[in-house]
């Protein structure tokens, strides 16, 4: 989706009512704003983003990490409407859902390859 971070309030620590905006492409050429704030941080288990504006009717993004041997497993629960009614459900059958899907396997390889670097 081609996010592009434009501002986070407070700094990188995550805080409960920090807000992050965005750009992010939704279709090749249109970009759209994006603002989430996060709503519940309990280190070092779990925090929340929601969206505040953007192109979701509902986003409600948990974030929750495990102690595992050798690591920490991270695993997310997203929850996501799309707007426009049946439109948008026949968008998310075309081609949103399968974005979704791609961004967090995208950040996976990239966490994956973050903290491999780190041993």
């Amino acid at each position: 989706m081609g996010f592009k971070i434009l501002y986070i309030s407070g700094g990188e620590k995550a805080y409960a009512g920090q807000i992050i905006r965005y750009h992010v492409n939704v279709l090749p050429g249109i970009k759209v704003h994006w603002v989430t704030e996060i709503s519940q941080v309990k280190e070092p288990l779990h925090f929340i983003d929601e969206q505040r504006f953007g192109p979701y009717a509902l986003w409600h993004h948990q974030h929750h990490f495990k102690e595992v041997p050798g690591g920490v497993e991270m695993i997310d629960e997203v929850n996501y409407a799309i707007p426009l009614g049946i439109l948008g459900r026949v968008a998310h059958w075309l081609f949103v859902g399968k974005e979704v899907k791609r961004i967090f396997e995208h950040r996976y390889r990239v966490l994956e390859e973050y903290f491999k670097a780190k041993k």
